[in-house]
C-alpha cells in the first residue's frame, strides 16, 4: 500500500520509480511504429501478415484484417517485424491508445505505421502488466491530453513517449498482472453468462412469435371461447366482399369525374382478384383458422421516389418524415424515429403514408418490419401495407412478418432467388383468425416481448457495469491499492540496469561504420526543397523517400509537412479521399508546390 513517508517522484513507495516508454525499453528492444504500407505494396498472396488497426482491442488481439505482402516487399520497405508477445499500441480510434499483446500468427508479420510496437526486451518488464497499464484510465486519460488531430484523432509516437508513469519493481509487476487476470476472469465468466442469458431470451422471443402464428399460445384461450368466435373463413368472405365493394365505387367515381357512366356492368370483370393460398404447401393451422394471402387483408403497394436524382438536395430538409430502410430496421416493431425529412417538392414526388401502415424492407434489410407510428413518406425500397379494415390487426401481421422473415420460401415459394420484390410479398400467406383472437394475441405477444426487453435491458446494464468493474480495477492497481507491496526489488535500479546496457550497446558499437537511421536523418532534405525537385505532384511515400525520411521518423515527416501546409497543394482524382487524408494511407493523394 502506498505509505506518505516513503514517496518518491513516481508518487508511490520507495521501491517504484517514475519512468517512460522509451526508458524501459532494453537495448535490444524494440519501440516504434508500424510500417507505412500502400495498396502496391501488398499481395493477397503473400507470406507475410500485415496487421492493421481493426486487430487491435483494447486488451484481446482481433485477429480481423486479411491482408498481406512478400517478403521482398517488406524487406525493402525495411519494415519491423513484430513477435509473439510484443505490446501493440493503436495510435488512432477507437478508443485511441488501446493495447493488447499479439500472440503470434503463422506468417512472419508487421504492422501498420499507424500501429506502435513495444518490445521491451528485458525480464524485468512484464509485458502483459504494460498491457494493462497503457489500457488503464489513468493512461487513457493522458493519451486524450496529448492526442492531435481534428477529424481524425491520433497519438504521435513522440507524445506517447513522453507520458510518464509509476513503474514498480519486477516482481511486483507480476503480483499486479495476476492480480488483475483473476479479478478480469471472474468478471469475464459473469459477462459470459449474461451473454448466454440473453442468447436465451432471443430463442425465447422466436419461440413466442412461432407460437403466436401456429396458433399454440392462443390454444387455451381459443377453446374457452370457442362458441363466441366468428369463424375466420367467414371473416375474410367479409373482408373480400369490402375489397372488392371499395374498388368499385372508386372506379364509378372516376366515371363520374370523367362524366362517362357506364352502360352495363361489364367494366366490373377488370376487378383484379387477389391471389389465393395455396394450402397444399403450408403447414397445418387450428381448425378455425384460415390461409389467407396478405394482399386478400389489406392494400400492399411499393413507396415512392420518382425524383431523379435521389440525392438532389431540394427534396429533403422539410416537414414530412422521410422513413428508409435503416430506419424501419431500428425502429424494434414501432417507428417513431427518422433521419431525414422531406420538402414540399419531395412529398410532391412521394407518399405520405398513414400512421399504422406495417413497413417492409426490400433492399439492404431484406424483409425488415415495422409500424408506422405517424404519417411518413418512404422510397421503393421500402413496400407499406394497410389493413382494409379494423378486422385486421396489423400488429398481429407484422409480429407474423418477423417469424417469417427467415423462411419465406416457404410462405412465398418465389423467393428461392433469396431477394423479394412485390410480386413476392403479394403470394405470402398469412394465417388469419377472428378479430377477437387476433387482439388477444396480440395482447399476449405484447406482454411477453415486453418482458423480454425488460431482462434485456436489465442484462445490458450489467455488462456495462462489468466494464466499468475492469476500468475500477485498473485504476486501484496502478494507484498502488490493489495488491501490497512486499517486494524487496527497487524499479530504480531496474532503471538503470536498463540504461547502463543501452550505454554499453553505443559504446561497442564500431565508429565510422554506421550505415543505418543516423545516417538517412543527417542527409535528410528539407520538405520544400524535395518538393520544388518535383515537377509533378508525388505521392506522400514518394515524398518521405525524396527527403530521405525512414517510417520510423513519420512523426517528424507529419511536423514538418504540417508546418509547411500553406505552401502545399493536395490533388486527388476523388475530393472525398482528401477529407481523410493523410490518415487513409490507401488514397491517391498527391501533393505539389503551390504555383
Amino acid at each position: 500500500m502506498k505509505s506518505e513517508s516513503m514517496e518518491n517522484d513516481s508518487g508511490f513507495e520507495g521501491n517504484w520509480a517514475s519512468a517512460t516508454l522509451g526508458e524501459i525499453i532494453a537495448g535490444n528492444g524494440v519501440f516504434t511504429d508500424g510500417d507505412w504500407v500502400e495498396s502496391k505494396d501488398q499481395d493477397e498472396n503473400g507470406d507475410v501478415r500485415l496487421i492493421q488497426l481493426a486487430d487491435i482491442g483494447d486488451g484481446v488481439y482481433k485477429d480481423k484484417s486479411a491482408r498481406f505482402m512478400n517478403t521482398e516487399s517488406a524487406e525493402d520497405l525495411h519494415c519491423t517485424y513484430i513477435e509473439k508477445g510484443d505490446v501493440l499500441v493503436a495510435r488512432m480510434p477507437d478508443p485511441l491508445g488501446r493495447a493488447c499483446i499479439f500472440p503470434g500468427d503463422q506468417k512472419k508479420s508487421v504492422t501498420v505505421v499507424d500501429v506502435c510496437i513495444l518490445r521491451p526486451a528485458i525480464k524485468g518488464i512484464d509485458n502483459k502488466w504494460l498491457m494493462y497499464w497503457i489500457n488503464s484510465p489513468v493512461f487513457r486519460n493522458k493519451i486524450a491530453d496529448l492526442q492531435s488531430g481534428t477529424t481524425r484523432r491520433r497519438i504521435s509516437r513522440k507524445n506517447l513517449a513522453s507520458i510518464k508513469f509509476p513503474l514498480p519493481p519486477s516482481k511486483l509487476q507480476v503480483t499486479i498482472r495476476e492480480k488483475i487476470e483473476e479479478l478480469f476472469s471472474h468478471i469475464d465468466a459473469g459477462v459470459e453468462g449474461l451473454k448466454q442469458a440473453k442468447a436465451k431470451l432471443q430463442q425465447y422471443r422466436q419461440s413466442v412469435l412461432k407460437d403466436a402464428v401456429t396458433g399454440k399460445l392462443t390454444e387455451q384461450w381459443r377453446e374457452r371461447h370457442a362458441d363466441k368466435l366468428e369463424p375466420a373463413d367467414q371473416l375474410l368472405a367479409r373482408i373480400l366482399e369490402e375489397r372488392r365493394a371499395n374498388w368499385e365505387a372508386e372506379q364509378l367515381k372516376i366515371f363520374e369525374e370523367k362524366g362517362k357512366l357506364p352502360k352495363d356492368d361489364k367494366w366490373k370483370e377488370k376487378y383484379k382478384e387477389p391471389p389465393i393460398a395455396d394450402i397444399s404447401l403450408l403447414p397445418e393451422i387450428p381448425v378455425a383458422w384460415v390461409w389467407s394471402t396478405i394482399t386478400e387483408l389489406g392494400e400492399l403497394n411499393r413507396g415512392k421516389s420518382k425524383h431523379r436524382p435521389r440525392n438532389d438536395p431540394s427534396l429533403y430538409g422539410g416537414d414530412y418524415p422521410f422513413v428508409q430502410t435503416g430506419d424501419v430496421r431500428a425502429a424494434d416493431g414501432l417507428l417513431t424515429t427518422y433521419k431525414q425529412t422531406y420538402s414540399e417538392k419531395g412529398l410532391a414526388q412521394s407518399r405520405l403514408w398513414p400512421e399504422g401502415t406495417m413497413c417492409i424492407t426490400i433492399a439492404a434489410n431484406i424483409a425488415e418490419t415495422a409500424i408506422l407510428g405517424l404519417e411518413a413518406c418512404f422510397p421503393d425500397s421500402v413496400v407499406g401495407f394497410i389493413p382494409q379494415n379494423e378486422d385486421v390487426s396489423v400488429e398481429y401481421i407484422e409480429f407474423f412478418f418477423r417469424t417469417a422473415k427467415e423462411d419465406l420460401d416457404r410462405y412465398a415459394p418465389a423467393t428461392a432467388q433469396k431477394n423479394i420484390n412485390l410480386a413476392i410479398l403479394e403470394t405470402v400467406s398469412v394465417p388469419f383468425m377472428s378479430v377477437a383472437e387476433q387482439r388477444e394475441l396480440v395482447l399476449q405477444v405484447t406482454e411477453k416481448l415486453d418482458a423480454t426487453k425488460r431482462a434485456e435491458s436489465t442484462i445490458d446494464a450489467k455488462m456495462k457495469n462489468s466494464a466499468s468493474l475492469k476500468s475500477s480495477i485498473l485504476a486501484k492497481a496502478f494507484a498502488g491499492d490493489l495488491v501490497p507491496n512486499n517486494s524487496n526489488e527497487s524499479a530504480q535500479e531496474l532503471l538503470e540496469k536498463i540504461k547502463a546496457e543501452k550505454d554499453q550497446l553505443i559504446a561497442d558499437k564500431p565508429k565510422g561504420n554506421s550505415k543505418g537511421k543516423s545516417k538517412v536523418n543527417s542527409e535528410r532534405k528539407p520538405l520544400l526543397a524535395a518538393l520544388n525537385e518535383k515537377t509533378k505532384a508525388i505521392s506522400p511515400d514518394e515524398l518521405m523517400q525524396e527527403a530521405g525520411f525512414t517510417s520510423a521518423d513519420i512523426d517528424d515527416f507529419y511536423l514538418e509537412l504540417a508546418s509547411i501546409a500553406e505552401k502545399i497543394e493536395q490533388v486527388s482524382p476523388d475530393k472525398k479521399k482528401l477529407i481523410n487524408w493523410p490518415y487513409e494511407k490507401e488514397s491517391n493523394v498527391k501533393i505539389k508546390l503551390k504555383e
